[in-house]
């Protein structure tokens, strides 16, 4: 048998054009490994320079946000003791800051403050290596009236090694006239440990420099590569300049992936052939489901941006599909709805039956009214809402249909708003009937006080008469005397009566009197005990009658009174049943530094507190917890009360209630009562 073999020529052709091949492949998977390489290289400094100017923002930030806390603790008209135990305060909470000054505008000393968290930085060598530097920088922030650094220092420390420390002076100003300097030390070390993010330290080292390279600080140790990637950014301070520098070491690259990548697209070159053929069907299947893709993309948009709660029901009642608006207007999760039928997890237990009938009648078939329907849902959390609902049919792209389509509208602000009016219609309409029995109080006093006053004068006379009688029996006369006494005594009263309904409508000016503690507190007893039986509270007096009397408004201060009385006895109607409910008025001395000739007023509920979010607002006017309130309450209460030279403050009870109190000033005694009279503040 003759075997047939290539001729050499061939056969060399053959394997030159395999070599060139191979070689091709070879080049190839070098170029895509080098390519690789430098892109890796170009990724690895991308994002080290990234990170250079996320860290540059955050130190910027730092900075920034510890003037404005500097800026804070400014000291104004503080003493320095106060002022040094808020500089230990704001030192626990900034480890970047070694000392705290105030010093004057001579740069003088006042009070030092040094960082608890490390020994003293200056306890060795002292303030005075630093002196210039803080002089220069406050000079600057003189010129510019605003925060100014000194360029850093070495500071040795007394375990042997030593501290980058920079000095930042910040301008006080009272009346727009100089009066100090606060001066901050700053420990450049902390600051990269407390200005950086802990992820550029984990993976790099981060370094303060000078602008010709000197290292200050440094933080983060990181293992080192056989190659390094640098950055640095210029932190441009007023006075001073840093450069933020991040070093990042790398080991080589691993090739292995390289060259799969390589590998793997030599193959998917091999398979071109074949997907050409599959091209054009591959291209209308993608055109079909790109437009498909953003048709559902489209009503997706729409529906999250809808604020209407959208519902889909099958003709089994079963619910299909909820938009997120749905969800959360009831407080249930899609998968916690989905699938649910009759009934449905929002509805509230009692209209269980009502809504169910209702649900059967649409679902026969019956077209729901275009105008709505009004019902009540229930949340997750049983808090209960009125909806709006609009339903139609839900038709399938064959015109058959499937189900029902809900939109659901939440109307507890119209609701809310709606009864607002009708609560503010009510106030006026009883402010106008007050108004109008005012005025009628008026004109009855006008009117009456003629009568009373002739009924007193014909009195009189006939007293007089009856005196001058001698022929008359003296028995007969005294008894008739005594009556004309009583007529005359009770024409008195009556005008009395009607003069203080009249100066009770009629503006006044308010005057102040000597008033007894006990009976302020009387005086609103009985409005006091009559609501306190009205809610269920028990009501407790710790008044002594033999405190002396103080020197107030009374009217005013029984307000005052009264109007914190009736806030503790509502503050105590969240209470759960079966809980205690009382209210413990009490009056005692002062026990406060400056409380020599004061009483303070106090009123105790039992309630369940304040959060400090409404603490803060509490005196505000017009600021409110209370559906029907007007906000205005409290405030008059305290304006009342800064009137007569005190001040309404409320604490939190052990017990967990509430406690507001005031004080009022004593009497004068009897011979500086017009000295008393001109020196308080008028209402």
């Amino acid at each position: 048998m003759i075997r047939w073999r290539w001729p050499a020529a061939v056969e060399a052709r053959r394997w030159v054009l395999w070599g060139t091949l191979l070689l091709l492949v070879v080049l190839l998977l070098s170029a895509l490994a080098w390519l690789a390489l430098r892109y890796e290289k170009a990724q690895m400094q991308d994002q080290l320079e990234r990170d250079t100017v996320d860290a540059v923002g955050d130190v910027r930030a730092a900075l920034q946000r510890n003037v404005q806390t500097l800026q804070a603790l400014q000291p104004e008209d503080q003493s320095p003791p106060v002022w040094e135990a808020q500089a230990e305060e704001v030192l626990r909470y900034h480890r970047e800051w070694v000392r705290l000054e105030w010093r004057d505008p001579n740069l003088q000393l006042r009070v030092g403050v040094d960082s608890a968290y490390r020994t003293p930085v200056f306890a060795r060598l002292g303030r005075d290596n630093a002196l210039a530097d803080i002089e220069q920088a406050c000079a600057l922030a003189r010129r510019t009236s605003a925060a100014a650094y000194a360029p850093s220092t070495f500071v040795s420390v007394q375990d042997g090694l030593g501290l980058e420390v920079m000095e930042l002076c910040l301008p006080v100003y009272q009346g727009g006239r100089l009066s100090g300097f606060l001066v901050a030390s700053y420990a450049m070390v902390e600051m990269l440990e407390a200005m950086v993010r802990r992820e550029h330290t984990r993976a790099q080292e981060v370094s303060f420099t000078e602008p010709d390279g000197t290292r200050l600080a440094l933080r983060g140790g990181i293992h080192r590569g056989p190659r390094v990637f640098s950055a640095q950014q210029m932190i441009d301070l007023p006075g001073y300049a840093l450069v933020l520098r991040l070093d990042s070491w790398r080991a080589s690259p691993n090739w292995l992936p390289n060259l799969l990548t390589a590998l793997v697209l030599g193959l998917s070159l091999a398979l071109v052939t074949v997907l050409a053929l599959l091209a054009r069907d591959m291209r209308r299947r993608l055109r079909a489901e790109r437009d498909l893709a953003d048709a559902l993309a489209f009503r997706k948009a729409m529906e999250d941006s809808l604020v209407t709660g959208l519902r889909a029901r099958d003709l089994q009642g079963r619910i299909t599909y909820v938009n997120p608006a749905f969800c959360e207007m009831v407080g249930f999760a899609p998968e916690e709805l989905l699938g649910q039928g009759i009934p449905a997890p929002y509805w509230p237990p009692e209209k269980v039956d009502e809504y169910g009938k209702r649900q059967a009648w649409r679902l026969a078939g019956n077209t729901p009214p275009r105008e709505g329907t009004e019902s009540d849902f229930q949340r997750k959390n049983g808090e209960r809402f009125p909806v709006l609902i609009f339903e139609a049919p839900l038709i399938n792209a064959s015109g058959s249909q499937t189900g029902w389509m809900s939109a659901v509208l939440d109307i507890s602000a119209q609701r809310a708003s709606e009864e607002l009016s009708r609560a503010t219609l009510d106030r006026l309409q009883a402010t106008a009937r007050l108004a109008t029995v005012g005025e009628m109080a008026s004109l009855l006093s006008h009117e009456l006080n003629q009568p009373l006053a002739a009924i007193a004068s014909y009195a009189t006379g006939s007293q007089n008469l009856l005196q001058a009688d001698a022929a008359m029996p003296r028995a007969v006369g005294q008894q008739i005397s005594q009556a004309l006494d009583h007529i005359a005594e009770q024409a008195r009263r009556a005008g009395l009566v009607i003069k203080s309904v009249h100066n009770f409508v009629r503006r006044r000016d308010q005057a102040r009197e000597a008033v007894s503690a006990h009976t302020l507190i009387d005086s609103i007893l009985p409005l006091v005990t009559l609501q306190a039986r009205k809610t269920g509270v028990r009501l407790h007096l710790d008044c002594d009658p033999a405190l002396p009397p103080v020197w107030c408004d009374r009217t005013m201060v029984e307000q005052v009174l009264l109007n914190l009385a009736r806030n503790g006895m509502q503050a105590m109607q969240a209470l759960p049943l079966g809980r205690v409910r009382e209210l413990r008025l009490s009056v005692r001395p002062s026990d406060n530094a400056e409380g020599d000739g004061v009483l303070e007023f106090a009123v105790a509920d039992g309630g369940l507190g304040i959060t400090p979010e409404v603490s803060a607002q509490l005196f505000t006017p017009f600021f409110t917890t209370k559906a029907e309130g007007m906000g205005l309450g409290l405030s008059l209460c305290r304006t009342v009360v800064e009137q007569h030279g005190g001040r309404l403050q409320h604490r939190a009870l052990a017990s967990g209630g509430t406690e507001f109190f005031f004080t009022l000033a004593l009497s004068p005694a009897p011979g500086s009562m017009a000295l008393a009279d001109v020196a308080l503040p008028q209402s």
